[in-house]
């Protein structure tokens, strides 16, 4: 599969982790009340809300023409997931930094 292929979904998910990951996140921790939450909580919650919606991940026809990009979209689904836990995903980082800096 050449690049040009997988652009969009690439850009999908260089945003999607923090538009949609952290910042739901942050709105359900202040709406909890909770200001210092830990990193690894912060993490778990960004996560769980990112795989809410992974039915779009999941959209693509079974079909020959779309395997390429169904393989590229579970590869870098897994890869994302494993940059927020680790956090490797300076993002999610520099999102939980601003939450408990500035509530």
């Amino acid at each position: 599969m050449r690049n040009d292929e997988r652009f969009e979904i690439q850009r999908a998910f260089d945003l999607l982790p923090h538009v949609v990951g952290a910042s739901w996140t942050v709105v359900w921790f202040r709406m909890q009340g909770i200001r210092k939450p830990t990193r690894e909580e912060f993490r778990e919650k960004t996560l769980e809300y990112l795989k809410m919606i992974e039915p779009i991940f999941e959209s693509y026809p079974k079909e020959e023409d779309f395997e390429a990009i169904c393989k590229y979209i579970e590869f870098r689904k897994k890869q994302e997931y494993e940059k927020i836990i680790s956090g490797e995903n300076k993002e999610i980082e520099t999102r939980y930094d601003r939450y408990v800096d500035y509530g």
